[in-house]
Order: C-alpha cells, then sequence, then structure tokens
C-alpha cells in the first residue's frame, strides 16, 4: 500500500511539474506576443481583410510598376488610322413601279485611330481621341488615388488639431470648434463645388494662371477638404475626452509636462487606431467625390485622364452601348478601389478593438 501511495504521489508530482512546464511555456510565448502583432495576426485572420489589401496592393501596382513596362503615352493619338465601314440603305421606285433596295457601303480612311476594338497594339482599344485606354488607365489611377490620399491626409490632420483642442481644454474652446463643426456639417458638398468651380473658371478666364484648368481638380478637392475635417474633429474630441482623466495624465500634468507634449505625445498617439480606421474608410468616399466632380466635367481635364474623366465618355449612347472597353475599365477600377479600402478599414476596426477575439 505504502508503494502504491508512493508511485501514485510520484505520477501527481510528474503531472504537476508537466503542467506547471506547459504553463510557464504557454505564458511565455504570450509574453513574446508584442500588441502589434497580436492585431497584424487579427487582421490576416478575417478573409475579407486579405481580400481588400490584395486588392489595393494590385491597384497601386498596375498604377504606379504598370507604366514601367507597358511604356505608351497616356496623352499620344494614334495616328495609324484606319477604315470605318458605314452601310446605307437605298430604296427607289422605278418607271414601272417596281421597288428596289440597295446597301450602299462607305468606307472612309480615317487619320486618327479612333474607338478602336482591343488588339494587341492596344489591349483594351482606343478612345475617341485615338489614345490608348490602358495607358489612361494607369495614369488615371495616380490621380484618382493620389488626390484621394492627399485629402484624407489632410482632412486627418485638420481633425488631429481641432479635435485635440478642443478635447483638451473644453469650455469655450470646446464650444466654438463644435459649432464651427457644427455649420462644416450642415454644409451641402455637391452644389458648394459646383459653385466653387464656376468661381474658379470665373478666375481662371481673368487671367490668374494658378487657377488653370489642369489643376481645377486639386482646388476643389482642396476645398473639399477644409469643409470635411467635422467628423474626424468629433472623433478626437470624444476620445480625448475619456483619456485626458487617466492616471498616465494625472502623471504628465504632475510632471509639469507643456499642453501640447501631453496632447501630442500622450492623448492622440491613444486616438491614433480609431483614426487609421478612419481614415481607409474615408480614402473610399474620397475616391467616389473625385471620379463624381471629374463625370460632371470639373474634374482633371480630358488630357490628364482621371478615372472619372474616362467614365464622361459614357454620356455619348454610341461609346455607351458599343464600347465598354472605353468606360468600363475606369468603372471597375474604381469599384475595386472603395471596397478594396472599405474591406481593409473594417479588418482593422476588428483587430484594433481590443474586444474582438475571433
Amino acid at each position: 500500500m505504502e508503494n502504491e501511495k508512493m508511485n501514485i504521489s510520484e505520477e501527481n508530482i510528474v503531472e504537476s511539474t508537466t503542467t506547471t512546464e506547459e504553463t510557464v511555456t504557454h505564458e511565455q510565448t504570450l509574453k513574446l506576443m508584442s500588441p502589434m502583432q497580436m492585431v497584424i495576426r487579427r487582421f490576416f485572420r478575417s478573409k475579407l481583410s486579405i481580400i481588400g489589401l490584395i486588392m489595393v496592393v494590385s491597384l497601386f501596382l498596375f498604377c504606379w510598376v504598370g507604366p514601367l513596362f507597358y511604356t505608351v503615352s497616356p496623352t499620344e493619338i494614334d495616328k495609324t488610322g484606319k477604315i470605318d465601314v458605314t452601310e446605307k440603305v437605298v430604296t427607289y421606285t422605278d418607271e414601272y413601279g417596281n421597288e428596289h433596295t440597295y446597301v450602299q457601303i462607305v468606307e472612309t480612311q480615317l487619320t486618327d485611330n479612333m474607338l478602336s476594338k482591343p488588339s494587341k497594339t492596344h489591349p483594351l482599344g482606343t478612345d475617341k481621341t485615338g489614345k490608348d485606354v490602358l495607358a489612361r488607365l494607369m495614369n488615371g489611377g495616380k490621380i484618382s488615388l493620389g488626390i484621394s490620399f492627399m485629402a484624407v491626409f489632410i482632412v486627418t490632420f485638420l481633425g488631429i488639431i481641432f479635435g485635440g483642442i478642443a478635447g483638451y481644454f473644453g469650455g469655450a474652446v470646446d464650444n466654438i470648434i463644435m459649432r464651427i463643426c457644427d455649420i462644416l456639417m450642415c454644409l451641402p458638398g455637391f452644389p458648394i463645388l459646383l459653385i466653387v468651380g464656376t468661381i474658379i473658371d470665373g478666375l481662371r478666364e481673368g487671367g490668374i494662371g494658378i487657377f488653370d484648368y489642369q489643376y481645377k481638380i486639386y482646388w476643389l478637392m482642396g476645398f473639399l477638404t477644409l469643409i470635411s475635417w467635422s467628423g474626424t474633429a468629433r472623433l478626437v474630441r470624444g476620445q480625448i475626452l475619456s483619456l485626458r482623466e487617466q492616471e498616465y495624465m494625472v502623471a504628465a500634468e504632475a510632471m509639469g509636462y507643456s499642453t501640447s507634449r501631453k496632447i501630442f505625445k500622450h492623448l492622440v498617439p491613444n486616438v491614433m487606431p480609431q483614426l487609421i480606421v478612419s481614415m481607409t474608410l474615408s480614402l473610399g468616399s474620397m475616391i467616389l467625390y473625385e471620379a463624381s466632380l471629374s463625370y460632371l466635367g470639373l474634374g482633371a481635364p480630358e488630357q490628364y485622364a482621371a478615372w472619372g474623366t474616362m467614365i464622361n465618355a459614357a454620356k455619348d449612347p454610341d461609346i455607351l452601348a458599343n464600347y465598354f472597353n472605353v468606360w468600363g475599365p475606369p468603372g471597375i477600377c474604381i469599384i475595386i478601389a472603395v471596397l478594396g479600402f472599405n474591406f481593409i478599414g473594417d479588418g482593422l476596426r476588428d483587430a484594433l478593438d481590443p474586444k474582438m477575439r475571433r
């Protein structure tokens, strides 16, 4: 009996030792995983996040790396020409009352290779001016994505500045900034942009060079950023109101840190996860804004080929019905960009939420 008890106790000691070793190893493994690694792991656990990342990266490679291999100029007109064939039905009645119908075929040699179908020379064909659609699609992506990124970064910067000041100081400063935000949120975006576009046209006709037509989309998107930071400012303000009473902020106050250091070194970094998600989701909206302005003729001029400008060709019923290769690809690129950024934003929101444990 004593031997059996000793064996049982030895087995218990071995099992408890093994369990302790496994616990220690498990704890060590958890300690080795940083918060950033946990966020990345949760982000890549979502299939939609991976799909969105692939979509966005593919677009950037297409727009910025593609021109290194496909060297056709987006502004060069194909002068090889083509034969335009049209058919005309002619009907007449002879002197004996017999009706005759003829099909007249007219061949016209065109100087420019306009609206050609996809071929080896032009994989996506040419547009109504004879320019290569694929080259314009790459160049248009640089304009659309570049302007959208610039606008989102400016909106975020202004939101951080005004939201941080409002949330930290409170009182009259908070009331003034929040009332400005209320006014900006009540402004109708597109009608105001139409008015600003008309004003820019008037200034350009007055001979002011900086308002040249090629810069019009930049002025409009810049004005859009000035009236779009209110949502980001409210987000930053709300987060700072809850963070400024935390223990580390009390310690920073006791150590005599300056106001700017407390706001931008201790408060704003803790708001960045929410801001990153907001920026990612805002990119899709900015791309749609730019495409809509270009479609309405307020964006980049035709020779600079933003995606919205290329879709503008679909206003012609003949192009809309018969030449999908002219307006379809830019529309598909816009859909891919908006969906990709939205998928990434949703994935980041779930990954940065500590309550999410999927």
